[in-house]
């Protein structure tokens, strides 16, 4: 069976994302490491390191993800841009490796008008800078998110992906990350078996299903192709209930961490109905 989870808020103490995590009965967790809108947050304290590795190991060591920094773009072309993010970057792989956490999402970033070509080769480039500059070894690896497409953000499009993958000097290193409603505005239907199995034999062709490590699951306001990243709760949106029962009951994804990133109250009580609602897909 998958492990089901959720995003969950690191406030008051990074440890206390699991167990907020505990009150919804999730089994995988995601999470911001540091303030995701600072380009200098404050790191997490030794102490606070600990704290957080011995309560992972309470959970059985269940699988964990955190997202980067929406500030980051490792593609930009601008220089100022371009330099923090690649150090912002780098600094997210080290807070993962201290606390860790085996995962850390990343959207490939925007081109900004550069066009796709170019703004892939300077996000493969600067990825590669940062792992450099990390030094964190392959205790990290890096799952690019798949997007909506939205403006200029890169990342769509199977081949996009693909492309960064090929092109990086640490292929080893990278692995993706698939957001239902990011990949369904974008193109990509899952909503009945054969365009499920159409996308995923795709996905497999063009980068392999074996680079597929983590799931955001999110049923999507917008419609199919409109590039449009609007989140909603699970089986409300136009994905709907059957293109979920497909994904939760592929066996190549038996094990595999799937998250929620749907909205949510200070009661988490949506992350309970959507988490039930997709135990209840299960065949």
């Amino acid at each position: 069976m998958p492990k089901f989870g959720a995003h969950m808020s690191v406030s008051g103490g990074i440890a206390l994302a699991f167990d907020r995590l505990a009150e919804v009965a999730g089994e995988a967790l995601q999470i911001f490491t540091a303030n995701q809108r600072q380009w200098q947050p404050r790191q997490p304290t030794p102490e606070e390191i600990e704290v957080f590795k011995a309560r992972r190991l309470q959970e059985d060591a269940m699988p964990v993800a955190s997202h980067d920094s929406y500030l980051i773009n490792l593609a930009s072309p601008k220089p100022e841009a371009e330099s923090k993010s690649i150090a912002a970057f780098a600094e997210e792989l080290r807070r993962c490796a201290a606390l860790g956490v085996e995962y850390l999402v990343a959207h490939p970033g925007s081109h900004l008008g550069e066009g796709i070509e170019a703004g892939l080769g300077r996000f493969t480039a600067n990825l590669d800078r940062a792992f450099n500059e990390a030094a964190t070894g392959n205790q990290v690896m890096v799952l690019l998110e798949t997007t909506a497409g939205q403006g200029t953000n890169l990342g769509s499009r199977f081949e996009e992906l693909a492309t960064i993958i090929e092109r990086s000097i640490y292929p080893e290193r990278l692995g993706v990350c698939y957001d239902t409603c990011h990949t369904f505005v974008a193109g990509y239907d899952i909503r009945t078996s054969k365009t499920y199995e159409e996308t995923m034999g795709t996905f497999d062709q063009l980068i392999g299903l074996a680079r597929l490590r983590f799931f955001h699951l999110n049923d999507a306001i917008k419609g199919l192709g409109s590039h449009l990243d609007r989140h909603t709760h699970i089986g409300q949106g136009e994905i709907g209930l059957e293109g979920f029962r497909n994904l939760v009951n592929d066996p190549r994804f038996v094990d595999h961490p799937m998250v929620l990133e749907t909205p949510k109250s200070d009661d988490l009580h949506e992350d309970r109905e959507n988490l039930a609602r997709l135990r209840s897909l299960l065949k």
